[in-house]
C-alpha cells in the first residue's frame, strides 16, 4: 500500500492525502481525520525515509543552504581534487547534486599542521555538521578515527580499513564487461596487463573477474598468465607478448601510465586494432586515442552525497553495523584501438 493506492480509495490528490496525513490546515478536519481513519484501516505506513527527506526539501532554501556536508580526506593536500581531475570529477558530482538536495559543502583539511582528530571533532560539532564525504586516502590501511564516529561517513573507494558505507567503480562488472566485448568482436586469446596499485585498489577484482570469465567462456587452460606491473617498463611488457601473444590487451592501470603504454606498443611495430587490440580500464580514457572503460566520477560523486543523506535521515551514524557499498559502473569510451561494434554485436 503505498500514498496512490491511499489517494485512490480516499478519492483524493496524493497530494491532499499528504497533506491530511500531516494534519495541515490547508485541509478541512473532516477530510484530514476520515484519510487517517482510511490509512489506519488499510494497513498505510509512511516511509520514514521518504518523511524525512521530503520535509527537508519543503523547507525554505535559505534556511536549508545551512545545512552542511564537510569533505575529507587523508591526503597531504587539503584539496586533493584540485591536482586530480578523477577526483575533481568526484567533487563536481558531490557539489552539484548537494546543490539539487539543498547543502552545501564545507572542505575539512585532516592533515592540516596542528590539526587533530579531537579539534576537528570540536569544529564538527560547533559547525552542526553530522555527514561527511571521505575521499579515502594514498595509505590502504588507513583507519577511520574514532573521534569521528559520531557522524554519518559516505567513502568514494575501498582504501579506508574502518567498515564503511562507500560508493566505488564497480570494478569486476567493468571486467567483464570489456572481456564480453573484445568476444563478441572476434578476439579469443585475451591478456591483462594490471597496475599493481590498481589491483590493490580494486581488492582483486580486476584479476579475479578475468580468471572467472576466461576459465567458464574459453577453452580450459586458455587464460594468459596475468602481467601484474608497479610501472609500465619496455622490457616485461615485450617479453610477456612474446611468451604468450595474446591478440587483445585488457590495460589496467592509472590514467598518467597510458602514454607509457602507448610508448611501448609503438615500439613494437603492431597496427592497433588490426594486429593487436587494446581496451583501456581506467579513471580517464576518453582522449587517449584508446578504447576502453571509464569510470563514471560524476555518478559516483552525486550517489555518495545522496547516500549519505539517506543515512542522515535514517539517523545511521558511528561506524555502521551493515555498511552500504553503492558501485557505479564505467562508460564505454571509442577510440582507436579496436573495431566498432557492428550492428549484431551489440551486447545483451
Amino acid at each position: 500500500m503505498n500514498l496512490r493506492h491511499l489517494a485512490k480509495l480516499a478519492e483524493l490528490s496524493p497530494s491532499a492525502v499528504s497533506l491530511a496525513l500531516r494534519g495541515s490546515p490547508k485541509i478541512s478536519a473532516a477530510t484530514s481525520k476520515r484519510v487517517r481513519k482510511l490509512a489506519q484501516q488499510v494497513g498505510y505506513r509512511a516511509d520514514a525515509k521518504v518523511v524525512a527527506f521530503m520535509s527537508h526539501l519543503r523547507t525554505p532554501r535559505a534556511v536549508r543552504q545551512a545545512a552542511c556536508f564537510g569533505v575529507i580526506s587523508f591526503y597531504e593536500h587539503p584539496r586533493p581534487w584540485e591536482s586530480s581531475r578523477h577526483q575533481q570529477r568526484i567533487f563536481q558530482g558531490m557539489t552539484q547534486r548537494a546543490d539539487e538536495l539543498g547543502y552545501r559543502l564545507e572542505p575539512i583539511w585532516l592533515r592540516e599542521p596542528g590539526m587533530t582528530y579531537r579539534r576537528v571533532r570540536d569544529i564538527l560539532a560547533t559547525r552542526g555538521i553530522e555527514g561527511l564525504l571521505c575521499f579515502g586516502s594514498p595509505d590502504f590501511g588507513q583507519e577511520f578515527p574514532m573521534e569521528l564516529g559520531n557522524c554519518a561517513t559516505v567513502t568514494v573507494g575501498l582504501s579506508i580499513r574502518t567498515p564503511q558505507h562507500r560508493v566505488t567503480s564497480h570494478f569486476y562488472h567493468d571486467t567483464l564487461t570489456a572481456l564480453k566485448r573484445v568476444h563478441r568482436l572476434g578476439y579469443r586469446r585475451p591478456g591483462l596487463i594490471l597496475g599493481t596499485y590498481e589491483e590493490a585498489r580494486s581488492a582483486l577484482a580486476h584479476s579475479s573477474a578475468y580468471l572467472g570469465w576466461c576459465e567458464s567462456q574459453l577453452e580450459p587452460q586458455r587464460a594468459l598468465p596475468v602481467l601484474r606491473l608497479p610501472a609500465v617498463e619496455k622490457k616485461p611488457v615485450l617479453q610477456w607478448l612474446a611468451a604468450h601473444t595474446p591478440d587483445v590487451i585488457l590495460f589496467v592501470n592509472l590514467p598518467e601510465t597510458i602514454p607509457q603504454f602507448r610508448a611501448v606498443l609503438a615500439a613494437q611495430r603492431r597496427n592497433l586494432p588490426r594486429e593487436l587490440g587494446v581496451a583501456v580500464l581506467s579513471h580517464l580514457v576518453e582522449g587517449t586515442g584508446f578504447s576502453g572503460m571509464q569510470q563514471n566520477q560524476l555518478l559516483m560523486g552525486a550517489w555518495a552525497v545522496e547516500l549519505l543523506a539517506d543515512r542522515i535521515a535514517n539517523r545511521d551514524l558511528g561506524v555502521p553495523a551493515n555498511p552500504r557499498i553503492e558501485m557505479v559502473e564505467s562508460e564505454w569510451i571509442d577510440g582507436g584501438s579496436l573495431p566498432t561494434l557492428g550492428r549484431g554485436q551489440q551486447l545483451s
